[in-house]
């Protein structure tokens, strides 16, 4: 098993590799250093009662309550007590994991106080396959889910393990694991910060970036399929406006699309396509705009620390921050923009299917039915990419705008982050649909098309691996299996890797 090493910057790729593929997490010696280093500084403000937000005080409107050294250990468990308070159906097992990750990233930045003890907890539940079960309504950006995930060390809630649903306690003893009694600082400090946002926000930006060039090779087989014309792509169309997301999504049409026959014999059939098959540069690449920047945040705020208050000094002349560091506005506005990017890559995809369905558009049999009346052919998968999309326009109405004031107006703005990296996980999932639903179309188109004709280097090979995958559609068939496949098959990225297999990576 491949080792991800915490201490020095991860990638987003690294970091998915842990939370989706159970890669095993180790921490560097410089890790555990800085860690212990800050936590000796928080050791020493208790001692000298020195007034530290969440430490020696209360929490939120709290904040001027004192606490003594005695009741600094309890004040840390009932934190955790009371913010476990998220509700509803439970997140997935790879969220999760994002968010245990990204706790070790934060708090590994060595400037939260917590002891290292701790923080081997989380990475041992990772390691070891125990995963809190976490409901995922009700976070505004922090706190309720990272205090259902924290409550399980203390041996309260429930966890997955072995495939099995436990009490915390005995998922714990199954694990070969005790409960944990945290100290100073520390429940606070895996509560705080945007952990759960800025974990959810890695896995979606890693599968939209994944699908935004898997959308490329949709309307490839779609140009081809409907005997569109190449020249909409061609160097001296690119050329009239520079934009490098522009430039990269022709030239991946190109690629694609290199030696189709298909085309060649279409050049001269009519003088423009539709909005939908020459536009794909222009939509295509705005997306990737978007997605690459969300992807550039998302990269630094995974090696980021969001904790209040901070760490810093030494023993002798600790040094300690109250901020504003846990607000999740970076991940929460990209991800509000990378639901729009997501909703255009997807209306452009049911435009594309939509022209397949039309025998005045495509000029191949209705809804790619040989004897349609009998057959219904493909006429309702695009009733469900329509209802797929209208989903994903609601998703792309902004969640950051929004504010709520929470603790008696200490708190008296918040970044709704969390649910804005939530809408983008929940978009890409029905992107992955509605991409599956073209293919799904542009597969079935070719028993209709000159099969003489040589198709593009890449879709070619696409249709290649297709015949393995999905039947050839004669007549009316069972067609939600097949639905689902193909949409597991686009997520795992196997459509992406097969037409890069081709034709070289894709930009």
């Amino acid at each position: 098993m491949e080792k991800v090493i915490l201490g020095k910057e991860i990638s987003i790729e690294e970091f998915v590799s842990v939370a989706r593929f159970h890669n095993w997490v180790e921490f560097s010696e410089e890790y555990e250093e800085r860690v212990k280093k800050s936590r000796k500084i928080i050791e020493v403000c208790v001692e000298q009662e020195k007034p530290v937000y969440g430490t020696t005080t209360g929490f939120g409107a709290l904040v001027s309550r004192f606490i003594s050294k005695e009741e600094a250990e309890l004040l840390q468990k009932n934190i955790i007590l009371t913010h476990a308070v998220s509700v509803g159906e439970p997140m997935e097992e790879e969220e999760v994991r994002a968010v245990m990750l990204m706790v070790l990233q934060s708090l590994g930045r060595g400037v939260s106080g917590v002891r290292l003890k701790v923080l081997e907890y989380y990475r041992d539940f990772l390691n070891r396959n125990l995963t809190p079960y976490v409901p995922r309504e009700g976070s505004v950006g922090y706190l309720c889910i990272e205090g259902h995930i924290a409550a399980v060390p203390l041996g309260e809630g429930k966890a997955w393990y072995g495939g099995k649903l436990l009490p915390a306690k005995e998922a714990l003893k199954a694990a070969g694991m005790q409960p944990l009694t945290l100290s100073y600082k520390e429940g606070l400090a895996l509560i705080n910060g945007t952990t759960s946002p800025t974990a959810l926000a890695a896995l979606a930006v890693y599968d939209l970036n994944r699908l935004a060039r898997t959308a490329d090779i949709a309307a490839a087989m779609s140009l081809e399929g409907l005997r569109g014309l190449l020249r909409a792509y061609d160097p001296h169309v690119v050329s009239c406006r520079p934009q490098k997301e522009l430039a990269a999504t022709a030239e991946n049409q190109r690629r694609i699309l290199s030696g189709s026959e298909v085309l060649q014999q279409a050049e001269q059939s009519h003088i423009q396509d539709a909005l939908s098959l020459r536009c794909v540069p222009q939509l295509h690449g705005a997306a990737k705009r978007i997605l690459q920047d969300a992807w550039d945040v998302v990269t630094c705020e995974i090696n980021s620390c969001g904790d209040n208050p901070v760490v810093y000094g030494s023993e002798s002349e600790p040094d300690i921050y109250s901020n504003g560091n846990p607000d999740a506005s970076y991940v929460g506005m990209q991800m509000d923009a990378a639901c729009i990017a997501a909703a255009n890559l997807a209306k452009m995809s049911e435009r594309r299917n939509a022209r397949f369905l039309d025998e005045h558009l495509s000029a191949l049999p209705c809804f790619l039915a040989k004897e349609s009346g009998l057959n219904s052919g493909l006429m309702i998968p695009q009733y469900a990419q329509a209802g797929l999309l209208n989903t994903m326009r609601m998703l792309a109405v902004p969640a950051t705008v929004d504010s709520v004031s929470t603790s008696a107006g200490q708190e008296d703005y918040v970044s709704m982050g969390y649910n804005a990296c939530r809408k983008a996980r929940m978009s890409a999932e029905k992107l992955e649909y509605i991409l599956a639903i073209e293919v799904f179309s542009a597969y079935q188109a070719q028993q209709f098309i000159d099969g003489e004709l040589k198709r593009g280097k890449g879709t070619a090979a696409v249709y290649e691996e297709l015949g393995n995958l999905i039947p050839v559609m004669e007549k009316d068939i069972y067609l939600y299996p097949h639905l689902e496949k193909l949409k597991d098959w686009i997520h795992q990225g196997e459509l992406l890797k097969i037409a890069e297999g081709a034709v070289g990576k894709l930009a």
